[in-house]
C-alpha cells in the first residue's frame, strides 16, 4: 500500500501491483522522517485488517521510527470514519514485539475477550529464567511462535521441551503456535486461546516475585 498526495498522477505501469490510496498530505508528512513514518503507520492502521496494521506499528515502533506517544496523538486527528481503527493500533503497539509472526500472533489473542498477552516478558521463577514470546501473567498462560528456522535443529527442540517442560511444572498452560497456524488457520489458534480462556480464569492475588520485568 503507498499513499500519495491527492492529484498526483501515477502512470498505469507504476501502479500493477501497488496499492494506491490518495491523501491530503502535508509538507511536514512529506519530508520529515519521523512525522513520515507516524502517518504511513496511521495509514495502515485505516486501511489494512487489525493484525496487519499491528504489525507495522510493532515494527516502526521496534525499529525507533515512531513512539506510541506520536502514534496516539496521530490517531487523534485522524477523520471520524478511521479513527477507531486507528487509536486501537496505538494503543495496542508495542516495540517489545520480536517479529511480525509474532505481531499476528497476538492480534489473534486480542480478538478473544478476557486476554492480555504482552510481549517478550522475562519469567524468573522457581529457578528458571525465560523469555516467551507473549505472556498472559494473570491467567499464567505462554504463547510460543514456534518457527522451524529457529526451531529446525535437534539441539534447539531439546532446549525448548526443557523450557515448556519447567514453565508447565510451575503452573505455566504452554500454547504453541506454527507460521501456518497463525497465517493461515487463525481460527484454530482463535479456537484454543478462547478454550485457554475458559479454563485459565484470572487469579486474583498474585504470586510474589513471579515475572522479573526489564527496566
Amino acid at each position: 500500500m503507498v499513499t500519495m498526495p491527492r492529484g498526483r498522477k501515477v502512470e498505469p505501469w507504476r501502479r500493477a501491483g501497488v496499492d494506491l490510496r490518495w491523501r491530503t498530505l502535508d509538507e511536514d508528512e512529506t519530508w520529515n522522517r519521523r512525522t513520515r513514518a507516524g502517518r504511513t503507520v496511521t495509514d495502515c492502521s485505516r486501511d489494512l485488517p487489525f493484525d496487519g496494521a499491528l504489525t507495522v506499528a510493532d515494527s516502526a515502533l521496534r525499529r525507533g521510527n515512531v513512539s506510541r506517544r506520536l502514534l496516539a496523538d496521530l490517531a487523534e486527528e485522524v477523520p471520524r470514519s478511521g479513527r477507531s481503527a486507528a487509536l486501537r493500533v496505538a494503543e495496542h503497539a508495542s516495540g517489545k514485539a520480536a517479529n511480525p509472526f509474532e505481531s499476528v500472533l497476538r492480534a489473534i489473542s486480542l480478538e478473544v475477550p478476557g486476554l492480555l498477552f504482552e510481549p517478550q516478558v522475562p519469567i524468573d521463577e522457581g529457578g528458571i529464567r525465560v523469555r516467551p514470546d507473549l505472556v498472559d501473567e494473570s491467567r499464567r498462560i505462554v504463547l510460543e511462535a514456534d518457527s522451524f528456522e529457529f526451531h529446525g535443529r535437534r539441539s534447539a527442540l531439546t532446549r525448548d521441551c526443557e523450557r515448556y517442560n519447567a514453565l508447565a511444572l510451575r503452573g505455566w498452560l504452554v500454547l504453541r503456535f506454527s507460521w501456518e497456524h497463525v497465517m493461515h488457520e487463525p481460527a484454530y489458534v482463535r479456537s484454543c486461546l478462547e478454550q485457554a480462556a475458559m479454563w485459565r480464569p484470572r487469579r486474583r492475588t498474585q504470586t510474589p516475585v513471579r515475572v522479573r520485568r526489564s527496566a
